[in-house]
C-alpha cells in the first residue's frame, strides 16, 4: 500500500504514478499464469501465490467450476458490480478476460506458425497483461481505493487496445481466418467495453464521494 495523506484519497493520476513502480507484480502474475496454465487448479494456485484469495476450500471449488471455457459462439455476460463478498475471480468481466487468454493459447496450439509471429506474440502478451491489470483492479473488493482501481482499469484498457491492434494486423496479413478474427474480435470488444463501463461507474462513485476528479 502506498503512503498517502491521512485526510484524503489518492486520485487515479497519483495512483498511476505509483503503479508505474509496481509492474513487477504483473510480471509475477504472467509468470504464474504461464507456469500453471494446464493445471486444473490454476486459478486458485495463481490467486494464492499472488496473495489475493482468502476464501475457504469449498468456495474455491465453486468458482473453479465457473471458470470453464465458453464456446466460441457464446460470450460471458459482463456484470459490472460484484455481489457482496464476491472475489475478483468470480467477476464475469475478469472471467471473460481470462477466457480470452485461454482462447488465444488454444489458437496458438492449433496454428503453430503463430508462435513466432510478432503480431501474435503481441496479441497474447497484451491480452494476458490486460487480464492481470483487471485482476488487480477487481481485487479491491470494498472499493476503498477508487483511484487505484480506476488507474488499474486504465492500464488494462490500454493493454486490450494494443491486443486489438495486433489482432487487426494478423487479419490484415491473412495470418488468421475471417472466422478466427470474428471470434477473437468479439471477445476483445466484450472485455474492452466492459472495462470502459466499469471505469465510468467507478468515476461516478469518485465524484459522489469527493466531488471532482
Amino acid at each position: 500500500m502506498a503512503e498517502q495523506d491521512s485526510d484524503r484519497a489518492w486520485d487515479e493520476y497519483e495512483w498511476e504514478r505509483f503503479l508505474q513502480q509496481q509492474d513487477q507484480k504483473t510480471e509475477k502474475y504472467m509468470e504464474l499464469l504461464e507456469k500453471y496454465i494446464d493445471d486444473p487448479n490454476r486459478d486458485e494456485i495463481v490467486a494464492r501465490e499472488m496473495g489475493w484469495y482468502q476464501g475457504a476450500e469449498d468456495e474455491a471449488e465453486e468458482w473453479q467450476d465457473e471458470m470453464g471455457i465458453a464456446d466460441e459462439d457464446s460470450a460471458l455476460p459482463v456484470d459490472l458490480v460484484n455481489d457482496s463478498g464476491e472475489s475478483f475471480e468470480q467477476h464475469s468481466l475478469y472471467r471473460a478476460s481470462f477466457n480470452l487468454t485461454i482462447w488465444i493459447d488454444r489458437l496458438f496450439e492449433s496454428e503453430s506458425q503463430l508462435q513466432n509471429d510478432p503480431a501474435a506474440v503481441k496479441l497474447a502478451t497484451h491480452a494476458a497483461l490486460g487480464a492481470a491489470k483487471l485482476a488487480a483492479a477487481l481485487s479491491d473488493e470494498e472499493a476503498d481505493e477508487l483511484g487505484m482501481t480506476i488507474a488499474y482499469l486504465k492500464r488494462s484498457l490500454k493493454a486490450i487496445t494494443v491486443a486489438m491492434d495486433a489482432a487487426a494486423q494478423l487479419f490484415a496479413e491473412k495470418t488468421i481466418t475471417r472466422l478466427q478474427q470474428a471470434a477473437l474480435q468479439k471477445r476483445l470488444f466484450q472485455v474492452r467495453d466492459g472495462i470502459i463501463l466499469l471505469m465510468g461507474e467507478f468515476r461516478g462513485e469518485w465524484l459522489r464521494r469527493y466531488g471532482s476528479l
